[in-house]
Protein backbone atom coordinates (compact mmCIF):
# COMPACT_ATOMS: atom_id res chain seq x y z
CA UNK A 1 0.00 0.00 0.00
CA UNK A 2 1.01 3.69 -0.69
CA UNK A 3 3.25 5.10 2.50
CA UNK A 4 1.91 7.86 4.04
CA UNK A 5 3.93 10.94 4.00
CA UNK A 6 3.29 12.40 7.49
CA UNK A 7 4.15 16.75 8.44
CA UNK A 8 4.45 16.40 12.26
CA UNK A 9 3.42 20.34 13.54
CA UNK A 10 4.85 20.72 17.26
CA UNK A 11 7.40 18.02 16.76
CA UNK A 12 9.53 19.05 19.69
CA UNK A 13 6.88 18.80 22.42
CA UNK A 14 6.01 15.68 24.44
CA UNK A 15 3.03 14.75 22.03
CA UNK A 16 5.47 15.94 18.69
CA UNK A 17 7.73 13.02 20.36
CA UNK A 18 5.27 10.72 20.55
CA UNK A 19 3.56 10.64 17.24
CA UNK A 20 6.90 10.75 15.39
CA UNK A 21 7.74 7.53 17.35
CA UNK A 22 4.57 5.69 16.57
CA UNK A 23 4.97 6.47 12.58
CA UNK A 24 8.20 4.61 12.71
CA UNK A 25 6.84 1.71 14.29
CA UNK A 26 3.93 1.10 12.83
CA UNK A 27 5.74 -1.91 10.09
CA UNK A 28 6.99 -3.90 13.95
CA UNK A 29 4.37 -3.92 15.68
CA UNK A 30 1.31 -3.80 13.18
CA UNK A 31 3.10 -4.79 10.20
CA UNK A 32 2.50 -2.58 6.36
CA UNK A 33 -0.80 -4.42 5.04
CA UNK A 34 -2.65 -1.14 6.53
CA UNK A 35 -0.13 1.35 5.47
CA UNK A 36 2.75 2.78 6.62
CA UNK A 37 4.04 5.94 7.10
CA UNK A 38 7.44 8.17 6.10
CA UNK A 39 7.96 11.56 8.60
CA UNK A 40 8.57 14.26 5.38
CA UNK A 41 8.09 17.14 8.19
CA UNK A 42 9.25 18.40 11.34
CA UNK A 43 8.04 21.80 12.34
CA UNK A 44 9.06 23.52 15.63
CA UNK A 45 8.91 26.92 17.23
CA UNK A 46 12.22 26.11 18.98
CA UNK A 47 15.15 25.96 16.81
CA UNK A 48 17.51 23.93 18.49
CA UNK A 49 15.01 21.25 19.24
CA UNK A 50 13.73 21.37 15.95
CA UNK A 51 17.60 20.98 15.13
CA UNK A 52 18.00 17.72 17.62
CA UNK A 53 14.86 16.33 15.96
CA UNK A 54 16.10 16.91 12.17
CA UNK A 55 19.22 14.70 13.45
CA UNK A 56 17.01 11.66 14.56
CA UNK A 57 14.73 11.76 11.64
CA UNK A 58 17.29 13.06 8.60
CA UNK A 59 15.24 12.55 5.79
CA UNK A 60 12.83 14.93 7.06
CA UNK A 61 12.71 18.35 5.62
CA UNK A 62 12.36 20.75 8.93
CA UNK A 63 10.78 24.61 9.64
CA UNK A 64 9.73 26.79 12.22
CA UNK A 65 6.72 27.35 10.21
CA UNK A 66 3.67 25.22 10.07
CA UNK A 67 2.89 26.47 6.13
CA UNK A 68 5.88 25.37 4.88
CA UNK A 69 4.58 22.01 5.25
CA UNK A 70 1.33 22.32 4.19
CA UNK A 71 2.36 24.06 0.46
CA UNK A 72 4.64 20.60 0.07
CA UNK A 73 2.25 18.66 -2.57
CA UNK A 74 3.56 15.73 -1.62
CA UNK A 75 2.38 15.95 1.95
CA UNK A 76 -0.72 13.63 2.68
CA UNK A 77 -1.31 13.77 6.30
CA UNK A 78 -0.72 17.12 8.43
CA UNK A 79 -0.24 16.07 12.54
CA UNK A 80 -1.41 18.57 14.45
CA UNK A 81 0.18 18.29 17.84
CA UNK A 82 0.35 22.51 18.78
CA UNK A 83 -0.99 23.80 21.45
CA UNK A 84 -4.82 24.64 21.76
CA UNK A 85 -5.22 28.34 19.84
CA UNK A 86 -3.81 27.05 16.96
CA UNK A 87 -5.98 23.99 16.07
CA UNK A 88 -8.51 25.57 14.22
CA UNK A 89 -6.49 27.67 12.03
CA UNK A 90 -4.28 24.62 11.23
CA UNK A 91 -6.38 22.39 10.69
CA UNK A 92 -8.83 24.05 7.97
CA UNK A 93 -5.62 25.27 6.18
CA UNK A 94 -4.76 21.79 5.73
CA UNK A 95 -8.25 20.90 5.02
CA UNK A 96 -7.98 23.42 2.17
CA UNK A 97 -4.68 22.38 0.97
CA UNK A 98 -6.53 19.21 0.28
CA UNK A 99 -4.41 17.20 3.14
CA UNK A 100 -6.05 14.66 6.14
CA UNK A 101 -5.92 16.04 9.18
CA UNK A 102 -4.99 14.33 12.59
CA UNK A 103 -5.74 16.92 15.42
CA UNK A 104 -4.50 16.60 19.12
CA UNK A 105 -7.44 17.29 21.42
CA UNK A 106 -8.92 19.45 22.18
CA UNK A 107 -10.02 19.76 18.50
CA UNK A 108 -10.94 23.36 18.61
CA UNK A 109 -11.79 26.26 21.15
CA UNK A 110 -15.84 26.57 20.34
CA UNK A 111 -18.44 23.77 19.11
CA UNK A 112 -19.13 26.16 15.80
CA UNK A 113 -15.31 25.85 14.56
CA UNK A 114 -15.42 22.01 14.96
CA UNK A 115 -18.27 21.95 13.18
CA UNK A 116 -17.28 23.69 10.87
CA UNK A 117 -13.72 22.07 10.46
CA UNK A 118 -16.04 18.46 10.59
CA UNK A 119 -17.75 19.44 7.32
CA UNK A 120 -15.03 21.05 5.33
CA UNK A 121 -13.61 17.33 5.85
CA UNK A 122 -16.64 15.80 4.48
CA UNK A 123 -16.98 18.21 1.61
CA UNK A 124 -13.49 17.47 0.71
CA UNK A 125 -13.27 13.89 1.47
CA UNK A 126 -10.40 13.85 3.78
CA UNK A 127 -9.65 11.72 6.63
CA UNK A 128 -10.09 13.23 10.33
CA UNK A 129 -8.89 11.83 13.47
CA UNK A 130 -8.69 13.85 16.96
CA UNK A 131 -6.49 12.35 19.34
CA UNK A 132 -8.55 11.31 21.87
CA UNK A 133 -5.98 8.04 22.77
CA UNK A 134 -7.53 6.71 26.13
CA UNK A 135 -10.30 4.97 24.67
CA UNK A 136 -7.41 3.24 22.43
CA UNK A 137 -6.21 0.63 25.23
CA UNK A 138 -7.31 -2.34 24.82
CA UNK A 139 -9.51 -2.87 27.50
CA UNK A 140 -12.09 -0.06 26.40
CA UNK A 141 -12.63 -2.91 23.35
CA UNK A 142 -13.70 -5.27 25.68
CA UNK A 143 -15.75 -2.32 28.05
CA UNK A 144 -17.59 -1.48 24.75
CA UNK A 145 -18.37 -4.76 23.40
CA UNK A 146 -19.76 -5.72 26.61
CA UNK A 147 -22.05 -2.86 26.48
CA UNK A 148 -23.12 -3.43 22.96
CA UNK A 149 -23.82 -7.05 23.57
CA UNK A 150 -26.53 -6.10 25.91
CA UNK A 151 -24.36 -7.66 29.05
CA UNK A 152 -25.34 -4.84 31.68
CA UNK A 153 -28.46 -4.22 30.39
CA UNK A 154 -29.81 -0.17 29.74
CA UNK A 155 -26.99 2.15 30.98
CA UNK A 156 -28.97 4.13 33.85
CA UNK A 157 -25.60 5.54 35.15
CA UNK A 158 -22.26 6.96 34.80
CA UNK A 159 -19.33 8.17 37.10
CA UNK A 160 -15.91 9.68 36.20
CA UNK A 161 -13.32 11.32 37.58
CA UNK A 162 -9.55 12.51 36.00
CA UNK A 163 -7.28 14.26 37.93
CA UNK A 164 -3.77 15.37 38.13
CA UNK A 165 -1.80 17.50 40.86
CA UNK A 166 0.16 19.15 38.57
CA UNK A 167 -0.65 22.43 39.72
CA UNK A 168 -2.37 21.57 42.85
CA UNK A 169 1.09 23.72 45.01
CA UNK A 170 -0.32 27.03 45.03
CA UNK A 171 3.44 28.10 43.86
CA UNK A 172 3.70 25.67 41.36
CA UNK A 173 4.64 28.16 38.49
CA UNK A 174 2.69 29.14 35.71
CA UNK A 175 2.41 27.24 32.30
CA UNK A 176 0.96 27.47 29.08
CA UNK A 177 -1.99 25.53 30.11
CA UNK A 178 -2.98 27.85 32.43
CA UNK A 179 -2.88 31.13 29.63
CA UNK A 180 -6.35 31.77 28.49
CA UNK A 181 -4.98 32.82 25.45
CA UNK A 182 -2.99 29.55 24.34
CA UNK A 183 -5.60 27.30 26.10
CA UNK A 184 -9.21 29.33 25.87
CA UNK A 185 -11.17 26.22 27.56
CA UNK A 186 -8.02 25.45 30.47
CA UNK A 187 -9.03 21.99 32.55
CA UNK A 188 -12.34 21.16 30.23
CA UNK A 189 -10.56 21.09 27.13
CA UNK A 190 -7.56 19.45 28.71
CA UNK A 191 -8.60 17.13 30.55
CA UNK A 192 -12.34 16.95 30.90
CA UNK A 193 -12.30 16.56 26.87
CA UNK A 194 -10.48 13.12 27.81
CA UNK A 195 -13.43 12.14 29.89
CA UNK A 196 -15.67 13.55 27.29
CA UNK A 197 -14.34 11.07 25.22
CA UNK A 198 -15.28 8.11 27.30
CA UNK A 199 -18.91 9.33 27.75
CA UNK A 200 -19.62 9.68 23.74
CA UNK A 201 -17.52 5.88 23.21
CA UNK A 202 -19.11 3.72 25.38
CA UNK A 203 -22.59 5.23 27.21
CA UNK A 204 -23.68 8.02 24.07
CA UNK A 205 -24.14 11.41 23.47
CA UNK A 206 -25.15 13.99 26.26
CA UNK A 207 -28.27 16.07 25.75
CA UNK A 208 -27.85 18.90 29.01
CA UNK A 209 -25.82 19.36 31.27
CA UNK A 210 -25.13 21.97 34.37
CA UNK A 211 -21.21 22.41 35.32
CA UNK A 212 -19.50 24.41 37.82
CA UNK A 213 -15.97 25.17 36.12
CA UNK A 214 -13.51 27.35 38.78
CA UNK A 215 -10.42 29.00 38.94
CA UNK A 216 -8.46 27.72 41.97
CA UNK A 217 -5.56 29.58 42.41
CA UNK A 218 -6.07 32.92 40.42
CA UNK A 219 -1.98 33.81 40.26
CA UNK A 220 0.88 31.94 39.86
CA UNK A 221 5.18 32.91 39.62
CA UNK A 222 6.61 32.94 36.17
CA UNK A 223 9.09 30.63 35.61
CA UNK A 224 10.99 30.32 32.16
CA UNK A 225 10.56 26.84 30.96
CA UNK A 226 8.54 25.33 33.43
CA UNK A 227 6.16 22.52 32.31
CA UNK A 228 5.36 18.72 32.60
CA UNK A 229 8.38 17.05 33.60
CA UNK A 230 10.12 19.88 34.54
CA UNK A 231 10.98 21.45 37.88
CA UNK A 232 11.41 24.64 38.91
CA UNK A 233 13.14 26.62 42.16
CA UNK A 234 11.64 29.76 43.24
CA UNK A 235 13.86 32.55 44.75
CA UNK A 236 10.93 34.66 45.52
CA UNK A 237 10.99 37.61 43.31
CA UNK A 238 9.27 35.85 40.20
CA UNK A 239 6.90 38.18 38.37
CA UNK A 240 3.08 36.48 38.96
CA UNK A 241 0.94 35.61 36.21
CA UNK A 242 -2.97 35.39 36.15
CA UNK A 243 -4.50 32.00 35.77
CA UNK A 244 -7.42 32.64 32.88
CA UNK A 245 -8.71 29.33 32.31
CA UNK A 246 -10.21 26.77 34.76
CA UNK A 247 -7.96 24.53 36.84
CA UNK A 248 -10.98 22.00 37.92
CA UNK A 249 -14.89 21.23 37.26
CA UNK A 250 -17.33 19.30 38.70
CA UNK A 251 -20.05 18.33 36.44
CA UNK A 252 -23.82 16.51 36.29
CA UNK A 253 -25.05 15.85 32.74
CA UNK A 254 -28.14 13.53 31.15
CA UNK A 255 -27.78 11.86 28.06
CA UNK A 256 -29.71 11.29 24.93
CA UNK A 257 -30.39 7.51 26.35
CA UNK A 258 -31.72 8.49 29.46
CA UNK A 259 -28.47 7.68 31.29
CA UNK A 260 -27.35 10.50 33.98
CA UNK A 261 -23.55 11.36 34.95
CA UNK A 262 -21.95 12.24 37.53
CA UNK A 263 -18.06 13.73 36.76
CA UNK A 264 -14.91 15.42 37.96
CA UNK A 265 -11.96 16.37 36.57
CA UNK A 266 -8.78 18.87 37.87
CA UNK A 267 -5.09 19.94 37.15
CA UNK A 268 -4.87 20.99 41.28
CA UNK A 269 -5.90 17.28 43.05
CA UNK A 270 -2.37 17.50 45.80
CA UNK A 271 -1.18 13.99 45.59
CA UNK A 272 -2.95 12.36 42.24
CA UNK A 273 -0.34 11.92 40.10
CA UNK A 274 -2.88 10.64 37.37
CA UNK A 275 -5.88 9.61 38.93
CA UNK A 276 -8.49 8.19 35.50
CA UNK A 277 -11.85 6.21 36.90
CA UNK A 278 -14.99 5.39 35.19
CA UNK A 279 -17.90 3.26 36.67
CA UNK A 280 -21.36 2.73 34.39
CA UNK A 281 -24.24 0.66 35.54
CA UNK A 282 -26.60 -0.82 33.74
CA UNK A 283 -29.77 -2.66 34.59
CA UNK A 284 -28.55 -6.05 34.12
CA UNK A 285 -24.79 -5.22 34.96
CA UNK A 286 -21.84 -2.52 35.78
CA UNK A 287 -18.58 -2.02 34.93
CA UNK A 288 -15.77 -0.72 36.70
CA UNK A 289 -12.17 0.58 35.37
CA UNK A 290 -9.36 2.05 36.93
CA UNK A 291 -5.97 3.34 35.24
CA UNK A 292 -4.00 2.31 38.39
CA UNK A 293 -4.82 -1.25 36.67
CA UNK A 294 -4.45 -0.18 33.20
CA UNK A 295 -5.68 -2.93 31.35
CA UNK A 296 -8.05 -4.29 34.03
CA UNK A 297 -11.92 -4.17 33.67
CA UNK A 298 -13.97 -4.95 36.62
CA UNK A 299 -17.80 -6.44 35.18
CA UNK A 300 -20.91 -7.51 37.44
CA UNK A 301 -23.46 -9.20 35.86
CA UNK A 302 -27.17 -9.55 37.39
CA UNK A 303 -27.08 -12.87 35.72
CA UNK A 304 -24.79 -14.86 37.98
CA UNK A 305 -26.70 -16.96 40.45
CA UNK A 306 -26.84 -15.89 44.40
CA UNK A 307 -24.56 -16.47 46.13
CA UNK A 308 -21.87 -15.91 43.27
CA UNK A 309 -22.92 -12.78 42.51
CA UNK A 310 -19.87 -9.88 42.74
CA UNK A 311 -17.31 -8.29 40.09
CA UNK A 312 -15.14 -10.16 38.10
CA UNK A 313 -11.79 -8.58 37.27
CA UNK A 314 -10.98 -9.19 33.13
CA UNK A 315 -7.65 -8.84 32.14
CA UNK A 316 -7.25 -7.83 27.98
CA UNK A 317 -4.86 -9.85 26.41
CA UNK A 318 -3.94 -10.98 22.81
CA UNK A 319 -7.24 -11.62 21.78
CA UNK A 320 -7.21 -8.41 20.79
CA UNK A 321 -5.56 -7.95 18.01
CA UNK A 322 -3.80 -4.25 19.09
CA UNK A 323 -3.12 -5.83 22.16
CA UNK A 324 -0.97 -8.93 20.39
CA UNK A 325 0.90 -6.03 18.59
CA UNK A 326 2.59 -5.64 21.94
CA UNK A 327 2.49 -8.63 24.17
CA UNK A 328 1.77 -12.29 23.65
CA UNK A 329 0.72 -12.83 26.98
CA UNK A 330 -2.34 -10.64 29.12
CA UNK A 331 -1.85 -8.20 32.17
CA UNK A 332 1.68 -6.88 31.08
CA UNK A 333 -0.07 -3.60 30.91
CA UNK A 334 -0.18 -1.51 27.52
CA UNK A 335 0.26 2.33 28.55
CA UNK A 336 -0.39 5.45 27.40
CA UNK A 337 2.63 5.36 24.26
CA UNK A 338 1.22 2.18 22.93
CA UNK A 339 -2.50 3.56 23.09
CA UNK A 340 -0.95 6.14 21.19
CA UNK A 341 0.85 3.79 18.80
CA UNK A 342 -2.35 1.85 17.89
CA UNK A 343 -4.18 5.29 17.57
CA UNK A 344 -1.71 6.46 15.49
CA UNK A 345 -1.61 3.39 13.13
CA UNK A 346 -5.39 3.74 12.68
CA UNK A 347 -4.85 7.18 11.33
CA UNK A 348 -2.43 5.55 8.60
CA UNK A 349 -4.51 2.84 7.63
CA UNK A 350 -7.90 4.76 7.83
CA UNK A 351 -6.12 7.06 4.89
CA UNK A 352 -4.35 4.08 3.67
CA UNK A 353 -7.87 2.21 3.13
CA UNK A 354 -10.30 5.49 3.25
CA UNK A 355 -11.96 3.89 6.43
CA UNK A 356 -12.90 6.58 8.88
CA UNK A 357 -12.28 5.48 12.38
CA UNK A 358 -13.62 6.44 15.89
CA UNK A 359 -12.80 9.59 16.24
CA UNK A 360 -13.28 11.62 13.53
CA UNK A 361 -13.60 15.57 13.31
CA UNK A 362 -17.43 14.63 13.42
CA UNK A 363 -17.25 12.58 16.54
CA UNK A 364 -14.53 15.88 18.34
CA UNK A 365 -17.16 18.40 17.43
CA UNK A 366 -20.03 16.32 19.81
CA UNK A 367 -16.88 16.13 22.39
CA UNK A 368 -16.24 20.13 22.26
CA UNK A 369 -20.22 20.65 22.47
CA UNK A 370 -19.74 19.23 25.91
CA UNK A 371 -16.89 21.41 26.56
CA UNK A 372 -18.90 24.48 25.31
CA UNK A 373 -21.52 23.24 27.27
CA UNK A 374 -19.61 22.92 30.48
CA UNK A 375 -18.09 26.97 30.16
CA UNK A 376 -21.40 28.50 28.99
CA UNK A 377 -23.13 26.90 32.32
CA UNK A 378 -20.81 27.67 34.50
CA UNK A 379 -21.12 31.40 33.64
CA UNK A 380 -24.79 31.09 33.41
CA UNK A 381 -25.05 29.22 36.66
CA UNK A 382 -27.73 27.37 34.96
CA UNK A 383 -28.19 23.61 33.06
CA UNK A 384 -27.52 23.91 28.78
CA UNK A 385 -29.13 21.96 26.27
CA UNK A 386 -26.63 20.21 23.86
CA UNK A 387 -28.32 20.01 20.03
Amino acid sequence: MKETRVAVLGACGWMGKVHSMAYQNIPFLFGSDNGTAEIAWLVDGDPKGLAKAAAIIPAARSSTDWRDALADPSVDLVDICLPDQLHYEVAKAALLAGKHVYCEKPLTNTAPEARELADLAKARGRITRVGHAFPRNPIHDVAKSIIDGGEIGEIKMFKASQHVDVLGDPNAPFMWRADGKLAPTGIVGDTGSHVFSFMERLVGRVSELIADCRVVTAKRPVVSGFNYGKGAELTGNEPMAEVTNPDAANLICHFENGAMGLIDFSRVATGRKFLQTYEIYGTKGSLVYNYDEVNRLRFYSSADRLGRQGYREIDVGPENANYAAFLPIPNFALGYNESKMIEVAEVVRSIATGEAMWPTFENGHHIVQIVDACLESSKLRQWVQIR
